[in-house]
């Protein structure tokens, strides 16, 4: 039965650390993706509002937000706190129906889910490099998150990385670069400016914390499939927006991103179909229950096909 119609603003009681579950069930496996990286308060809310809110309009309830943060083991008190922060920080605007609490991104933060998306669910590699130079007169906090959404300084002005960077700061001058000669040095070009080596073992331990859940993944329970497709796109997200997405010949040979990424797809895919159906049995905005998965959804599925 859907509880979409109650009207508290109270969660389900987090996962225990000390619970004991059969080796193999997929309590056990979450309990153990939570101990191997615990996700923070306000970065789980934004991976909620990406994967599921920001597709079905942008709006969500707070009693949703409490529940969805309760399995993995993120208090109400935390959570309220980090909506707070949210708010404070341009990313988030609320508003009351009633006794309830509706939260949705603002506009300024959109613009960047709309990124992160396309590199998480689009089959999208880089062909060519990008150049960008920092004007004004502090480039701090331009190239500090350029450096999280995988570009590498040159200087203090001037970063390259790949092609597709979200929309930046009227004062910078971006341009597009191809390679015309010396295509064999890239590889040496691009291990000067990237750690591969640091991106490469968080690739291969999410493959080996997320590899049991393949066994699982079709039959579990609506609420499950969500915690768990939940926590994929949350630490999946957390290596992939940072890491170096370069043209081919510029990565290792063994680059242990194309396995990340292959996996995350089919499970991504696998567990969508009972996670949708919880999203749609419980989870509303101020207009009731949330609107059904529509074309972005489809697309999305569509497009995580091809990157299996």
């Amino acid at each position: 039965m859907s509880n979409a119609n109650s009207t508290s603003e109270t969660g389900q009681p987090a996962l225990q650390a000390g619970a004991h579950a059969p080796l193999g069930q997929p309590e056990t496996v979450v309990q153990r993706l939570l101990a191997a990286n615990p996700p923070k308060g306000a970065a789980f809310i934004v991976t909620i509002y990406g994967d599921v809110v920001e597709p079905r309009g942008g709006v969500l309830w707070m009693g949703n937000l409490i529940e969805a943060c309760a399995a993995v083991g993120i208090s109400e008190s935390l959570v309220r706190t980090a909506v707070s922060r949210l708010v404070a920080a341009g990313q988030l605007e609320g508003e009351r129906v009633g006794r309830r609490s509706f939260y949705r991104l603002t506009a300024e933060a959109r613009a960047e889910f709309a990124y992160a998306a396309s590199i998480l669910y689009e089959p999208h590699d880089a062909s060519q490099w990008r150049l960008v130079y920092l004007g004004g007169g502090d480039p701090d906090a331009a190239m500090r998150r350029l450096k999280r959404l995988g570009y590498a300084a040159l200087n203090p002005r001037l970063a390259i990385g790949p092609d597709g960077a979200p929309e930046l700061a009227a004062d910078a001058l971006v341009w597009d670069a191809s390679v015309v000669q010396g295509g064999a040095a890239m590889r040496q070009f691009a291990t000067e400016y990237w750690d591969f080596q640091s991106y490469a073992e968080a690739f291969s331990a999410f493959i080996e914390r997320f590899a049991p859940v393949q066994a699982m993944a079709a039959s579990v329970e609506p609420s499950m499939a969500l915690t768990l497709r939940l926590l994929l796109v949350h630490q999946y997200r957390g290596i992939a927006l940072r890491a170096p997405r370069l043209p081919a010949q510029a990565l290792p040979s063994d680059w242990a991103g194309h396995e990340a990424r292959r996996l995350f797809a089919a499970l991504y895919l696998a567990l969508s179909r009972p996670a949708e159906r919880h999203i749609a049995n419980h989870f509303i905005d101020g207009d009731g229950a949330l609107p059904e998965a529509g074309q972005t959804v489809r697309q999305r599925s569509a497009q995580l096909r091809q990157m299996q």
